[in-house]
């Protein structure tokens, strides 16, 4: 959120966005939105249109962390990426980073991800090995 209001505060971004509202296009689309959420047939079709691509995008940003999420356990299986992991665990600043992203809202779907994956009787007992072997490594 920090980044966004940065960002918008940028004298370069101000400029960007008062060309774009002074463009004729633009004012164009915006009226003929507006025209069009008057009518409530058309309102109601545009929402049903925005809820269904939330919905699409939502599985695919879902999908994609659950497919870094695997790509991130096969890579725990090699001891090199473990020692290494573990070696990185230890350092107080990596730490201090790692608390930060977790913080990330961005960062949640990568939890949720996860734990869709481990209701995976499997994939819990490979997630539970690699826990064993790299608390080892500490």
């Amino acid at each position: 959120m920090a980044e966004a209001k940065k960002m918008m505060e940028s004298p370069d971004w101000k400029k960007k966005m008062k060309d774009l509202t002074n463009d004729k296009a633009f004012k164009s689309n915006i009226d003929n939105v507006k025209k069009t959420m008057e009518d409530p047939n058309e309102a109601a079709k545009m929402q049903a249109k925005m809820e269904h691509m939330m919905k699409t995008g939502n599985k695919e940003l879902h999908s994609d962390a659950k497919d870094t999420m695997a790509t991130a356990m096969e890579a725990m299986n090699d001891p090199a990426t473990m020692a290494e992991a573990a070696r990185m665990m230890k350092d107080p600043q990596f730490q201090q980073q790692l608390a930060q992203m977790a913080k990330d809202p961005s960062f949640k779907k990568y939890v949720n991800a996860m734990q869709d994956m481990m209701q995976d009787p499997s994939t819990k007992r490979q997630m539970d090995q690699m826990a064993d072997s790299f608390r080892s490594q500490l």
